[in-house]
C-alpha cells in the first residue's frame, strides 16, 4: 500500500496564506476634517482618551477613587470600552 504525498498540501498553504494578504490592502476608514483625511481609529482613540478622562472625574466626584484598588485600569478599562464601541459603531458591527 502506498501512502499518498503531502506533498501538494505543503504547496497549498502558502498560496493560501498569500492569497489573504491583498484583503488587508482596502480602503482604510477615514473622515474628513478641515479638508484633510484623518484615519478613524484616530478618532476612536481620541473619543477613547476622553471617555477615560470623564471616568476618573466621575469616580473623584462620587468619592470612588480612593476606594478602588486600582483606579488607573478601571479608567483605562473605561477609555478602551468607549473606543472600542465608537469603532464597533463606526463600521457597522
Amino acid at each position: 500500500m502506498r501512502l499518498r504525498s503531502a506533498y501538494p498540501r505543503t504547496r497549498l498553504l502558502p498560496a493560501l496564506a498569500l492569497a489573504w494578504l491583498p484583503a488587508g490592502c482596502a480602503g482604510a476608514p477615514s473622515l474628513t476634517i478641515a479638508g484633510a483625511y484623518f484615519p478613524a481609529w484616530l478618532a476612536c482613540a481620541l473619543a477613547g482618551i476622553a471617555g477615560a478622562l470623564a471616568a476618573r472625574f466621575a469616580l473623584i466626584a462620587f468619592g470612588m477613587a480612593d476606594s478602588l484598588p486600582a483606579p488607573l485600569l478601571v479608567c483605562a478599562a473605561v477609555g478602551t470600552l468607549c473606543g472600542l464601541a465608537l469603532w464597533a459603531a463606526w463600521i457597522g458591527a
